[in-house]
């Protein structure tokens, strides 16, 4: 069966048939029809959709819901997270399993409110305070939407952590004829249950990288949440050897696991000097430039990176070698940019095409700056 769809349509529908039972939003361009989608379709299933009274409340609801057991998921733009960026650092304290939707416009400020970006990318991955890692994953199309929604939710539940989706105005707004066959379902796990011990202790993990156990607030243990370290009981602590196992938990129970959570769509020819690099929406520029590429009889190959962050270094090393020529396509000022270039080798290459005009970046774009008129 064919549908007409949005991406916004695609990520609720994603969201619920993940287990998705608690929406809390504000409306605000461009991410507005997912929270529409959401007050309407969620409740059909026994969920909850609410609209908070602005873009702080909202993500606190969120985060109250997941604590108590719901799976939960809030949408917003640019300006959203900047309000949301508080509390984002609290559920990565209070380890949160959590799915945050970012749809990207033009900035800074209220900037384009109707028109596209990736802007807000090095954003996502630093605008809380401590630096503590996050995931974010991005979608090129409608289907991207639907599938890697219903991984943020699994990766959410697999790690105790906010999981960022990256999407933006054109994919999320944009309707496309969708085959429904081609909507990929991902499973998304439970979560392990705490153990009935009395003297639970909500944060403790054998190893740093280990992930706790959750147990929801109104079950069946006694439990802290608080926006300070602490010890493994949820204690507010300063004690120096308790406070650097904590911090470098939360790092590591991402950064020890990127092979797990990296994801990047290769497409490469054998002989290819050139390598393109893109993600979100400018993907689909740079597939239709890697085929005109081609047929030009140029030797050309392609990475689209779906997990921003953690950046999936081993994989884009991999794409890289052998390669004299990357191209890197955003619709920023080279903000991805910096993480090829820390990657790249000296005698290789980094090209930035950038647009920050508020319009795509066309096929012909990447061909002229790679100099194949």
């Amino acid at each position: 069966m064919r549908e007409f769809m949005t991406g916004a349509e695609a990520i609720a529908r994603g969201a619920i048939h993940a287990g998705c039972d608690f929406f809390a939003g504000y409306p605000i361009t461009p991410a507005t029809p997912i929270l529409l989608h959401m007050v309407r379709e969620l409740p059909k299933v026994g969920g909850v959709a609410i609209q908070g009274e602005d873009e702080i409340a909202s993500i606190g609801f969120c985060i109250s819901a997941a604590m108590t057991g719901a799976r939960a998921m809030t949408a917003t733009s640019g300006p959203g997270i900047s309000l949301y960026s508080e509390n984002i650092g609290l559920a990565i304290m209070g380890e949160v399993p959590l799915v945050i939707v970012d749809c990207q416009r033009m900035g800074p400020a209220t900037g384009g409110a109707t028109t596209t970006a990736q802007g807000d990318i090095q954003f996502l991955r630093w605008g809380t305070s401590g630096g503590y890692p996050l995931i974010v994953l991005a979608p090129t199309c409608v289907q991207d939407c639907y599938s890697l929604t219903m991984q943020a939710f699994d990766l959410a539940e697999r790690f105790r952590v906010p999981v960022l989706l990256a999407t933006d105005k054109e994919t999320v707004l944009a309707s496309a004829t969708v085959d429904t066959a081609s909507l990929k379902k991902v499973p998304v796990r439970e979560r392990k249950p705490a153990p009935e011990d009395w003297d639970f202790m909500p944060y403790r993990v054998e190893a740093l990288e280990a992930i706790p156990t959750f147990s929801p607030f109104g079950g069946k243990h006694i439990l802290r949440f608080t926006t300070s370290s602490h010890d493994e009981y949820g204690y507010l602590s300063k004690d120096p050897i308790t406070v650097d196992r904590l911090n470098r938990h939360l790092a590591a129970k991402i950064d020890s696991h990127v092979d797990e959570i990296a994801r990047l769509d290769l497409d490469a020819q054998e002989g290819a000097d050139t390598l393109l690099i893109s993600y979100g929406i400018t993907a689909r520029a740079t597939k239709e430039a890697l085929l005109a590429w081609r047929e030009r009889g140029g030797k050309v190959s392609s990475a689209t990176v779906i997990s921003l962050w953690p950046v999936p270094e081993k994989a884009l090393l991999e794409a890289m070698a052998g390669m004299k020529r990357i191209l890197v396509a955003e619709l920023n000022l080279g903000q991805y940019r910096r993480e090829i270039e820390r990657l790249a080798r000296d005698d290789q290459e980094v090209v930035g095409i950038h647009r920050v005009d508020g319009d795509l970046i066309a096929p012909a774009q990447i061909l002229e700056r790679g100099g194949m008129r």
